[in-house]
């Protein structure tokens, strides 16, 4: 199974958590993404999944001049995207708890 593959499931929690530190437009998350070790996350990955969230009503935006261009669309959670993202993070925490436990039980020899 490729990183991409594995990326799909939880890409759209971490745009969530990144989103809820305040807002932010399309090329910073890509960088922040990269910054956090998500090195191989595109614009053309982040863009559809924002598009996409928008539509869910997980996040809203707003236009912005830029000082180094057109305008950006920054982008923020919503009520509703507040509440996906505590429910991520809770899914997330119980399925990173079970992986850690078979890969730890693999890695002792028992099993």
């Amino acid at each position: 199974m490729s990183t991409t593959q594995m990326l799909k499931g939880i890409l759209d929690g971490c745009l969530l958590a990144i989103i809820n530190e305040g807002e932010v437009y399309g090329y910073e998350l890509a960088e922040k993404l990269e910054s956090y070790g998500f090195q191989y996350t595109s614009e053309g990955t982040i863009y559809p999944l924002l598009l996409r969230m928008q539509k869910e009503e997980l996040v809203t935006t707003t236009l912005k001049k830029s000082t180094a261009g057109p305008r950006r669309k920054y982008y923020s959670l919503t009520k509703k995207g507040e509440e996906e993202l505590e429910a991520f993070i809770e899914r997330w925490n119980q399925l990173s708890r079970s992986v850690h436990l078979i890969i730890q039980k693999k890695g002792s020899g028992k099993g």
